[in-house]
């Protein structure tokens, strides 16, 4: 008797395999192999069970609709049985109570099998925030050595009645112009594809929850990603455009039409143009027809069916290529999309150089950067929804969130629309969007008392800038509290960022703000009535961006690194012994650093509020929490936001909560800090000075660090030390610990509360609540919201980076140098063995 979880699946080993009907593939043998598997079997009883039994037909119901898959080792197997747990079980369903898997072979190798197993199609649900995937790997420190509007503010409130590395990764911030312009060549008739999931533009879609990592495995798509990339003519071994069309042959809609048809002329390295071509026919002939060639096909609409076939066909074609070309005409943004569509799904920020490339390898033909970028876009736009229309659904998912998480804080911006002189009622520009929610408020509670604020720009259709303000937990984990979309950096969008912020997520005082020295930020913290004014608030300079600044006007990295050594200098000793070598390497740099007040970039004139950090944390951020949002529709990035943050709480809270129940009292980061510091305690002298163990000496035998008094007092009542770690860090340094262990103190009293366990475990105490499904939003009945015009990138041309590169962008210079085509070491573009294409020859047009 079979298990409850097994099922049949049979196996087809002669015979052939009819493709694109009603059921997907359909198999003609009639005398298949009958087997039963399980979650256990392995690969070897299966092929074992193909040798060794023969049996039943199987009836292929419409309701189903099968698809190729390769079997080949134990873990497809696998992916065949969670394939088969994706039905719902018999009863109301109208689909097969026993769902038959059907397995197409050799008869001469039957132990490696193609398994056809069902794809399911469930009906549609309208998903509001899924779950996303977030690369938590590891803890982030800071700790390093050496057109004019007239705004209207529209408050959205809950519905009633619900109650830090110096340098950035050059690679961080590549641009990703917009194109817009068609190329598409012979493109008459062409209609966008209709997406997989229904549902008005990004509302309803699930997406893909790895943004963190490149799914490598996405990416081949050579021989078995047969629905995603809806070639119509291929042979049995899954290669695309290389079979001739058959008539009678049948594709789904047009569009697959067309894609086959393009897809055979690129792989053939023919031309052919449209003669004719609207929602019923489409004809095309070779560009020689005529002189020599005959190539015809005809395609129609069977409009009974609602299917495309191939009513007339005159082929191959008999012409030879006149030219050659690194380029294809029919290889339009239309046909890369699909091709590139799985990556896009992996990984939403893929560099459009790495689609090129692969599109280059795939098809034996070289598109522009332009076009990649337009199928690129075309992609995102399927997966994620329409870029004007997401817009539009600002409004309502600011209503559905403030449903799903009631206290969360949403301020949208808009402006009007004047039309001939006339304010348009019936629509309205974006122009700025706040967003926090709830678990992020209670958050910043437990967090370390500073917030580090900073922009990165966005890469999509339409350019602006998302601004981030970033707190960090006892643990060295960041965590963004709050959002907003503003059109770019300026006073006016800073001022909008920081007052909201102050309002809703940061009214404690005394707090530290970490920044770049913009003078948008500078304008905003030094308003009169925006709260940042000390003792309220104090504001610190990031000292990344400070070191990128000084690079500009004095060359060379050694006295870049003598300003961060004086900047990272916890005493005013310290900070004389690096600033006197800067001054010997130039007077005019320290005379540089002096127009900048000390208490904005030293650490020794902060009063201990940094608490060791430095920098502003934005690309950690972006690359650990934030990554590939940049590259999305502006509703698809706020959603992605929720479901980020979502997961983040859910691990690094389970994280906190473990550990506090194995009797763990603070963070693991402390605990490594502490243990260093003990290792090092062990060769100190110590000297005490009063009764009450209060006041010491503690001398170094062996001097640590590149700096060192030799002597140091230490004061346990007071929390300080003359290393200046101990008022820096708010945690016992290696002398304090030296006090203490000859005191028989414990340290433990000695830390600041944020670096408790219960603490870090009260950051993320509060979760996310699951989304609520769009379909039970409230209705918006404002008016419509469209993208502002302005703000469109260039529709001709590749625009100039929004970046603007300083010294923080430059490559390590002992990183090895890689081809720009291969990516691989030793040899350059220009040399590349992978030039001339897969085969290594020239390639025909």
């Amino acid at each position: 008797m079979a298990s409850e979880e097994s099922f049949l699946v049979l196996v087809h080993y002669r015979g052939s395999i009819k493709r694109k009907t009603r059921s997907g593939v359909k198999f003609t043998d009639k005398d298949p192999l009958c087997i039963i598997v399980t979650p256990t079997t392995t690969y070897d009883a299966l092929v074992s069970s193909v040798l060794e039994k023969l049996g039943v037909e199987a009836v292929l119901h419409d309701t189903v609709k099968f698809d190729c898959f390769t079997i080949g080792s134990d873990e497809d197997l696998q992916v065949m049985f969670l394939s088969r747990r994706q039905f719902p079980e018999s009863g109301g369903s109208n689909r097969n109570a026993t769902t038959i898997a059907a397995v197409a072979g050799s008869s001469s190798r039957p132990a490696v099998a193609s398994s056809s197993a069902p794809v399911y199609e469930p009906p549609m649900q309208p998903v509001a925030s899924p779950s996303f995937a977030v690369d938590l790997s590891g803890n982030v420190g800071d700790e390093v050595r050496y057109g004019e509007h007239i705004p209207t503010e529209v408050h959205c409130p809950t519905p009633a009645g619900v109650g830090d590395g110096l340098f950035d990764d050059p690679d961080d911030d590549d641009v990703e112009p917009d194109m817009i312009a068609d190329e598409s060549g012979d493109d008459v008739g062409t209609t966008v594809p209709t997406r997989a999931i229904g549902g008005s533009s990004s509302g309803t879609q699930q997406y893909p929850p790895h943004f963190s990592s490149l799914d490598l495995d996405a990416m081949r798509q050579d021989d078995n990603d047969l629905q995603a990339s809806g070639f119509g003519a291929r042979d049995t071994e899954g290669s695309a455009g290389m079979n001739e069309f058959q008539v009678g042959q049948q594709f789904q809609d047009k569009d697959e039409a067309l894609l086959s048809v393009k897809t055979y002329s690129i792989r053939r390295g023919v031309q052919y143009k449209v003669v004719e071509s609207d929602y019923r026919r489409y004809v095309g002939k070779c560009s020689e027809f005529g002189n020599g060639c005959t190539w015809l096909i005809r395609l129609s609409l069977r409009q009974r069916k609602g299917i495309w076939e191939v009513k007339r066909y005159n082929g191959p074609h008999t012409c030879l290529a006149s030219s050659i070309s690194s380029d294809h005409r029919s290889l339009d943004y239309h046909v890369i999309s699909t091709f590139v569509m799985p990556m896009v799904r992996a990984d939403a920020g893929v560099n459009i150089k790495v689609l090129q490339n692969a599109t280059a390898a795939h098809f034996g033909f070289r598109p522009t950067y332009r076009r990649v970028w337009m199928a690129k876009q075309k992609a995102v736009a399927v997966i994620y929804g329409d870029w004007d229309e997401s817009y539009n659904e600002l409004p309502r998912w600011v209503l559905g969130v403030q449903l799903t998480m009631p206290g969360t804080v949403a301020v949208l911006r808009t402006c009007p629309v004047r039309v001939g002189g006339q304010v348009d009622d019936s629509q309205v520009y974006f122009h700025r969007l706040f967003w926090t929610f709830p678990p992020c408020i209670q958050a910043f509670r437990h967090c370390k008392p500073l917030v580090s604020i900073d922009g990165t720009h966005l890469y999509g259709k339409y350019g602006g800038t998302l601004l981030v303000a970033i707190a960090q937990d006892g643990n060295s984990n960041i965590l963004p509290v709050a959002f907003a979309l503003v059109e770019g950096e300026n006073a006016e969008s800073w001022s909008f960022f920081l007052s909201h912020l102050r309002e809703h997520v940061t009214p404690q005082l005394g707090l530290l703000v970490i920044s770049d020295r913009h003078n948008g930020i500078k304008a905003a913290l030094e308003a009169p009535d925006g709260g940042w004014l000390p003792p309220a608030a104090y504001r610190a300079f990031c000292i990344r961006h400070v070191a990128a600044n000084f690079a500009l006007t004095f060359k060379g990295k050694d006295a870049r690194r003598l300003l961060v050594n004086a900047a990272y200098a916890k005493t005013e000793v310290e900070f004389d012994y690096w600033f006197d070598i800067l001054r010997s390497e130039n007077p005019a740099m320290c005379d540089w650093a002096n127009r900048i007040e000390y208490s904005l970039w030293t650490q020794h004139c902060d009063e201990g509020r940094r608490f060791g950090h430095m920098t502003t944390n934005i690309s950690e951020c972006v690359n650990s929490i934030l990554k590939g949002v940049r590259n999305l529709p502006v509703c698809s990035l706020v959603k992605a936001t929720y479901g980020r943050l979502a997961e983040l709480f859910v691990r690094k809270g389970r994280e906190a909560e473990a550990q506090m129940g194995t009797g763990q009292q603070f963070s693991q980061y402390l605990v490594k800090c502490i243990e260093a510091n003990l290792r090092t305690a062990r060769h100190f002298t110590v000297t005490v000075y009063d009764r009450d163990n209060s006041e010491y000496t503690v001398a170094e035998t062996t001097p640590t660090g590149s700096f060192s008094l030799g002597t140091y007092r230490v004061s346990l009542g007071s929390k300080t030390c003359d290393c200046g770690y101990f008022q820096a860090l708010h945690f016992p340094c290696p002398h304090a610990l030296a006090c203490c262990a000859y005191s028989r103190l414990t340290w433990q009293p000695y830390v600041h509360e944020v670096y408790q366990l219960s603490s870090v475990f009260g950051v993320y105490q509060m979760g996310f609540a699951p989304p609520i499904p769009e379909g039970f939003w409230p209705p918006y009945a404002g008016p419509t919201v469209i993208p502002d015009p302005s703000m469109r990138r260039a529709r001709e041309g590749r625009p100039r980076s929004t970046r603007i590169r300083t010294n923080m962008d430059e490559a390590d210079p002992n990183r090895p140098k890689r081809c720009g085509l291969c990516r691989q070491p030793g040899h350059t573009r220009r040399s590349c063995p992978q030039a001339a294409g897969p085969s290594g020859t020239a390639r025909n047009q």
